[in-house]
């Protein structure tokens, strides 16, 4: 009898890690434009591995919103969600905060000194709160001059993050000239499609997502 108790605790599978990820970021965040309406962040999420771990994640998205308000309401929204009772589990997850940039600070009068502190701001109070982060950048348009100000921007944000150590995927540069990525924002009136938003995923995926986690990247 003792050795058949020894064997069956032998065979049960130990505590599971519980990470709880929230994501922050614009239109592009919910998909919009997607025929499959998974945008990259469901991508992303559906090539996670989930064995020996519960993993939650919840996307908190606002249209055509800057860093002076997603600095201004994040907390508000996404440490509540952190907070909440795990659905199934007593323990308190691991909290996983992903902010997803834009452009939009161009349209505004907001400079690109005041971007960074916003950023900074909210990467400070995330590490305050026992957060850690992962920054995707903004990703290129089709117009060239205005990429050119993009570049400027996603340079600053990347210092941002790194002088933190946090995360930071830059989607600006693989795709500035990237001709799958401008010929589905050609077809799709300025906004990813099908295969943008897979484009952004495989960034998100292989520019530091699993090592974020703390998870084995699968084998291909």
């Amino acid at each position: 009898m003792e050795e058949s108790t020894q064997d069956l605790r032998a065979s049960m599978p130990g505590p599971r890690r519980h990470l709880r990820i929230v994501a922050l970021g614009d239109e592009l965040l919910s998909g919009v434009g997607d025929p499959r309406a998974l945008g990259w962040l469901g991508r992303v999420i559906s090539k996670t591995p989930i064995e020996g771990i519960a993993l939650e994640h919840y996307a908190l998205a606002m249209p055509g919103e800057g860093t002076e308000a997603l600095s201004e309401r994040w907390q508000q929204e996404a440490v509540p969600r952190f907070e909440a009772p795990s659905p199934g589990s007593a323990e308190a997850p691991e909290r996983c905060l992903v902010v997803a940039l834009n452009d939009k600070d161009l349209y505004s009068a907001t400079s690109s000194a005041r971007s960074r502190l916003n950023l900074a701001n909210i990467l400070d109070r995330a590490s305050q709160e026992g957060i850690r982060c992962l920054v995707l950048g903004p990703v290129p348009t089709l117009d060239t001059e205005r990429n050119q100000r993009i570049s400027e921007l996603n340079a600053a944000y990347r210092d941002v993050a790194s002088r933190r150590s946090h995360v930071y995927v830059d989607a600006y540069t693989p795709l500035v000239s990237h001709e799958q990525w401008r010929s589905d924002l050609a077809a799709n009136g300025g906004l990813p499609g099908q295969a943008g938003y897979g484009l952004m995923a495989w960034l998100v995926l292989h520019r530091g997502w699993y090592q974020w986690l703390g998870l084995q990247e699968p084998v291909a």
